[in-house]
C-alpha cells in the first residue's frame, strides 16, 4: 500500500452517522438508577417510617441534690413580722426631738421621740391651781361647818333651859345643814380638779413617745419642727415618729393554689430558701392555714414558723418554701432521689415497668418504686437521672419497638 492509500484511510467520512449508541445507554442508566434512589425513599417514608410508633417523653428528674429534700408540695411567699407597729403620739403636736434611728433596737417604754410641750404644760399649770382653790374651798367650809356645829350644840343646851328662844335654835341647826351640804359639794369639786389635773399631767406624758414593745427600728418617719399627727390630716402632717418590728415575730406567709391545700396540714415540716441566701436551708413548720380563700387568685393562705432567729432573716423578704413530708426526719428526706411521672409507669404482670428511650428504639426496665411525690413517683431502682422515659405510647409498646418522638405542638 502506498502513501496515497494510506492518506484515504485516515479521511473523515462524513456522510455516515455519529455513533451516539453508547451515550444514549448511560443517560438510561443514570435515570435508572435515580428511579431506584427516589423508588426506595418513598418506600422508607411509606412503610419504614410509618412502622415506627408514635411516643410522647419525659425526663427522669431527682430531687434532694445539694441538701435539698423532698417535697410534696413547692410554694413562694414573703418573711412577715406578726408585730409591727408605726409608733405615733396620742395627740397633735410639733416634734421637739426624735431619739431613734434606722436599725437601731429598742426596749420596751423607751422613749422614741418628745413633742414641744408648751400647750400641755399650760394645761396642767392651770389645771394644778384649780384643784388648790378647790382644796382650800374645803377648808373654809369644813372650818365654818365646825363653827356651826359648835353653835347649833350651844343653843340646844340653852333652849331647853329655856334662855334662847327656839327660832334661834332652828336657825342655827339650819346653817349647820347648809355647810355640811357645802363641804360635800367642794369636796366633790376638789376630786373633780384633782382628776382633772391627773387627765392635764397625762396630756404632758403624751408629749414623751415611747417604744409600745421591743424590737428593731425599720423606718424614721419624722424630724424635728415637723407637726405630727395620729390621724391622717393630709398636707405635711405626719401620722407617726418610726416603725417598730419585733424581730422575734417573723414568720412566713405563702399563697397556695386551691388545687394543692390538701397536701398541706398543721405541723408539717417545711423548708425554706430565702432568694436573698439560696444556699442556706431553714427548717420550720407550717402553724396554721388560714380557712378562707382567696376568690381573685383562687389561693389559700398558709402561715409558717421559724425555727431559726437569725438578723439575716428580715421583713418583706422573698423566700421558697417545700412543705416535706410527715413522720420522717429532714436528714432522712434530704438525700437525692430519682423520680418518674406517674404517667411513665406500667404493670407487667406482677412487676412494676418503663420504657426507656434508647436512640430511636423502646427499652423495657424492670424498676422499683418508692412512696408517690405529687404528680411523680420515686424510683429506688432501674432507671437514672437525665435518661427519658415514654409517657404517651400504644398499649402495644413492646421492648426493642422502633419509636418516635411526636413533635410538641
Amino acid at each position: 500500500m502506498n502513501n496515497s492509500d494510506l492518506l484515504k484511510e485516515l479521511r473523515i467520512d462524513r456522510k455516515a452517522p455519529p455513533e451516539t449508541p453508547s451515550r444514549r445507554g448511560l443517560w438510561i442508566a443514570l435515570a435508572s438508577i435515580g428511579a431506584a434512589v427516589l423508588l426506595g425513599v418513598a418506600g422508607w417514608a411509606l412503610f419504614g417510617r410509618d412502622s415506627a410508633l408514635e411516643v410522647k417523653t419525659a425526663p427522669v428528674t431527682t430531687i434532694g441534690n445539694g441538701g435539698s429534700s423532698a417535697s410534696v408540695l413547692d410554694a413562694t411567699g414573703y418573711v412577715v413580722a406578726r408585730r409591727m407597729a408605726t409608733v405615733s403620739a396620742k395627740i397633735t403636736g410639733k416634734v421637739r426631738e426624735v431619739m431613734i434611728e434606722e436599725g437601731q433596737k429598742v426596749e420596751a417604754g423607751q422613749v422614741m421621740a418628745t413633742l414641744d410641750p408648751i400647750d400641755a404644760d399650760a394645761e396642767r399649770s392651770l389645771a394644778t391651781a384649780q384643784e388648790g382653790a378647790a382644796s382650800s374651798q374645803v377648808e373654809s367650809v369644813r372650818a365654818q361647818l365646825s363653827e356651826a356645829e359648835a353653835n347649833a350644840s350651844r343653843l340646844s343646851q340653852l333652849v331647853a333651859q329655856q334662855l334662847v328662844s327656839k327660832a334661834q335654835y332652828d336657825e342655827a341647826v339650819a346653817a349647820r345643814d347648809s355647810l355640811r351640804a357645802q363641804l360635800i359639794t367642794s369636796q366633790r369639786n376638789a376630786k373633780v380638779a384633782g382628776n382633772r389635773l391627773h387627765i392635764a399631767e397625762l396630756g404632758v406624758d403624751n408629749t414623751i413617745v415611747r417604744a409600745p414593745f421591743a424590737g428593731v427600728v425599720t423606718a424614721k418617719a419624722a424630724q424635728p419642727g415637723e407637726i405630727v399627727s395620729p390621724l391622717a390630716t393630709g398636707g405635711f402632717t405626719r401620722t407617726g415618729i418610726g416603725t417598730i418590728v419585733d424581730m422575734d415575730s417573723l414568720e412566713i406567709e405563702v399563697d397556695v393554689s386551691e388545687a394543692y391545700i390538701g397536701r398541706v396540714q398543721s405541723k408539717m415540716p417545711v423548708e425554706a430558701v430565702l432568694n436573698a441566701y439560696p444556699d442556706w436551708r431553714i427548717p420550720a413548720e407550717v402553724i396554721a392555714i388560714i380557712p378562707t380563700a382567696d376568690r381573685a387568685k383562687a389561693t389559700v393562705k398558709v402561715r409558717i414558723a421559724l425555727k431559726s432567729r437569725d438578723p439575716r432573716i428580715v421583713p418583706d423578704m422573698g423566700v421558697r418554701v417545700s412543705f416535706l413530708e410527715q413522720g420522717k426526719p429532714v436528714a432522712e428526706q434530704a438525700a437525692p432521689r430519682t423520680q418518674v411521672p406517674v404517667a411513665a409507669l406500667r404493670k407487667d404482670g406482677e412487676q412494676d415497668i418503663v420504657f426507656a428511650l434508647r436512640e430511636d428504639k423502646a427499652e423495657r426496665r424492670a424498676v422499683r418504686l418508692g412512696p408517690a411525690m405529687g404528680e411523680n413517683r420515686q424510683v429506688l431502682a432501674g432507671v437514672s437521672a437525665g435518661e427519658q422515659v415514654i409517657v404517651e405510647a400504644p398499649p402495644t409498646l413492646k421492648d426493642g419497638d422502633t419509636v418516635r418522638v411526636a413533635e410538641s405542638k
